[in-house]
């Protein structure tokens, strides 16, 4: 850590050591050496040091709850209890430690994300931090248009009647505790009588 601070002390000091910045020839994000931002380092030593010491592994809830995948760690470990949560494929439980280079696929509010750890942490940190400790493969979020609801009224209009919530919930193709799903009442008649049968 001291030969980390004193090269961006040289970086610092003389003009000519200025290109010679971190700037990760190899991309890989990995390391203090390769964040340019003194801040971002320093916040990723602040999360590696409040990570596991001499351990290999972390709880996968907490993992993801850390860099931010989910907003609680409750959150966390009920996506790993209802299986949406796998690490190298298969289901996992909360407790289930994952390792750097694991792959952790993750659905949530109608996304999925897949990530490679790169780094083990256990202290949430911020956005930037968070994103230098995984690689991303996730599938491009759907497009604004697709994720819209169908029933958009315009500004004033007031609440939908029971007629309109019927014709959205049509487009949608719900069927409700209140929609018709049948032929209706015959004038007259209570529901099961059968038109044109006499009654008893």
């Amino acid at each position: 850590m001291a030969s980390q601070g004193a090269q961006y002390e040289g970086a610092a000091g003389t003009g000519d050591a200025a290109p010679e910045s971190p700037e990760g020839t190899d991309g890989s994000g990995s390391g203090d050496a390769t964040s340019p931002d003194p801040k971002v380092a320093a916040a990723i030593a602040a999360a590696e040091a409040a990570g596991p010491q001499g351990a290999t592994t972390v709880r996968v809830d907490s993992w993801i709850w850390s860099v931010r995948l989910v907003k609680t760690r409750s959150m966390g470990a009920t996506a790993c209890r209802g299986g949406h949560v796998r690490v190298n494929g298969e289901r996992v439980k909360p407790a289930h430690g994952v390792r750097v280079g694991d792959e952790v696929r993750l659905r949530h509010e109608g996304r999925e994300r897949v990530v490679v750890v790169t780094r083990l942490i256990r202290k949430r940190v911020g956005p930037s931090v968070a994103t230098q400790c995984y690689i991303d493969n996730s599938p491009p979020p759907p497009p604004r248009e697709a994720v819209a609801p169908a029933g958009i009224r315009d500004r004033g209009a007031g609440r939908p009647t029971k007629r309109d919530r019927r014709e959205m919930e049509r487009l949608r193709g719900v069927t409700g505790p209140g929609s018709v799903s049948g032929p209706g009442p015959v004038p007259g008649k209570g529901f099961g009588s059968v038109p044109g049968e006499p009654r008893p």
